[in-house]
């Protein structure tokens, strides 16, 4: 491994809103390696890389390229440094297709021809790299029909296209099934071992011991200690990315009752994302749902939780009927909590405040007095509470915008939100999608509580250790449909045969 300098980051502080989010952060990236970075939700990896990536200005501090000062004065500049970062909340253009948003982050070049000259020879760029990383994807097609974990694809192409050759990637593995992640994983070792320097943001400590050639670990907005991961076990990892140790839950078994919701062959409109999917829940008993990104998911995930989707078939929620003639309020009242994988687009406001996020879903319902009228001292009372009991951190004031949260903390705020509403069904995609181990375990302990008041609970994971750790019964999705059912404990072979067999 090369032990040539390519990123240092030297004394590196920032605040934001006068919350120090890094104090004195030190980060080295060699040339030739794979360098993990790893850190609880809010200990400031994002924020260090952002600045690396020219997002944000350091306050104080030093950033080197080669050994040399440089002064980022912003993403594009970051660019033509050849430094290309992966954010765990994508910055796409969803109205567009795959190829014309990679295009918007290629410079023009002098000579290359009209708009749709570049867009036709760009598509076949895009294929051949896809194959490149051992996937495939449809330039023509528009990003707001693809998956979580395609779209995540795309975000990769889009960097990899530019001319990247120090690759930051912000958990690129959250929304990716095993074989998925082990196929980038070891395309990005190759792209290391091929010269280029590999910064891996992640909270999978299997990732950072199989392929990275050392690991940063930070805490608090500082760096704690830089390591080599085949010197040092899990555990030790996990200590020092914590500062103690994290009990893991024992998988209860679930006591399933009556039949709470049933799907009956639904089928997707002019299209077959959705091919006839079946299956029911029941009350007291976590159902998972596991399967490789584009097989369907996302759009059961979005029929179930009354997002955008034209379908057809059944759901059935016992007592009321058909889910999908259900207003945003009847769901409330029917109390569905429903948390999508797609947090700031689709289960928060970020230029809304902490509070106000708390209380959307149950402003109509006078709880807080009316839209135009907000009753805040009870609305920030509930918040408090919120935020106390689900242990969202970072939160200054209930006033500060949303935004300012870390992924895992949008989340816990989120599901805080949701559970507050005693649901008698829960709907989730990627529960634990960028989390750190305690945050991860944190979520996972309420999705148990939920099924175990009662509440009957549908996770929707491309996480397989998710769905094996809380799923009671296991359904895989193929081809738009459930192929194979399993019931815990169930054999992950078997479930892996499932996911990639076809027809």
């Amino acid at each position: 491994m090369s032990q040539v300098n390519a990123l240092q980051l030297t004394g590196i502080s920032k605040s934001f809103d006068g919350f120090k989010a890094l104090i004195d952060a030190d980060f080295t990236a060699c040339w030739g390696e794979v360098h993990a970075l790893l850190g609880e939700n809010g200990a400031g990896k994002s924020s260090l890389m952002n600045i690396a990536a020219g997002l944000y200005a350091p306050e104080t501090g030093t950033l080197m390229l080669d050994d040399n000062p440089v002064q980022l004065q912003g993403p594009k500049d970051a660019s033509r440094y050849r430094i290309g970062m992966v954010h765990q909340h994508f910055k796409l253009v969803k109205p567009f297709t795959v190829a014309q948003n990679i295009l918007l982050a290629l410079p023009e070049q002098p000579g290359e021809g009209s708009y749709r000259k570049r867009l036709r020879a760009l598509e076949q760029d895009i294929v051949r790299k896809a194959e490149e990383l051992g996937f495939a994807i449809d330039p023509s097609r528009v990003v707001d029909s693809l998956s979580v974990a395609e779209q995540q694809r795309v975000e990769i192409l889009k960097v990899l296209l530019a001319g990247a050759r120090i690759l930051i990637l912000d958990e690129p593995t959250a929304v990716l099934t095993d074989q998925e992640a082990e196929r980038l994983l070891l395309t990005v070792q190759a792209f290391a071992r091929q010269g280029a320097a590999v910064i891996l943001v992640t909270h999978k400590m299997a990732d950072v011991k199989r392929y990275a050639d050392r690991v940063t670990v930070m805490r608090g907005g500082r760096t704690i200690q830089t390591l080599d991961p085949q010197r040092v076990s899990v555990e030790q990892l996990v200590h020092l990315t914590v500062g103690e140790s994290v009990p893991v839950a024992a998988h209860h078994p679930a006591v399933p009752g009556e039949v709470r919701l049933q799907v009956k062959d639904l089928r997707s409109v002019g299209g077959s994302a959705l091919n006839g999917v079946n299956m029911t829940l029941r009350a007291g008993q976590i159902d998972g749902i596991a399967g490789v990104g584009g097989n369907g998911q996302a759009e059961l995930a979005n029929a179930l939780m009354g997002l955008p989707q034209a379908t057809e078939g059944d759901i059935h929620l016992a007592p009321f009927g058909d889910l999908r003639n259900a207003s945003a309020e009847q769901r409330r009242q029917l109390r569905i909590a429903s948390i999508p994988a797609d947090r700031y687009g689709a289960a928060l406001a970020g230029s809304l405040s902490v509070a106000e996020n708390f209380g959307i879903g149950n402003i109509h319902s006078g709880q807080y007095g009316s839209f135009w009228r907000l009753g805040y001292k009870r609305l920030k009372q509930d918040a408090q509470r919120a935020v106390e009991s689900f242990d969202v951190q970072g939160v200054r004031s209930l006033d500060q915008k949303a935004a300012l949260l870390s992924g895992g903390n949008a989340q816990k705020l989120v599901i805080a939100r949701e559970f507050s509403r005693d649901p008698q069904l829960v709907l989730v995609h990627s529960p634990s999608r960028g989390l750190d181990v305690r945050a991860t375990q944190a979520v996972h302990d309420r999705l148990r509580a939920a099924r175990d008041a009662g509440a009957a609970v549908l996770v929707i994971s491309e996480d397989l250790d998710e769905v094996l750790a809380l799923a009671d019964r296991i359904g895989v999705m193929n081809g738009g449909r459930i192929v194979a059912e399993f019931d815990h404990p169930a054999d992950r072979q078997a479930i892996g045969k499932a996911m990639v067999s076809h027809d």
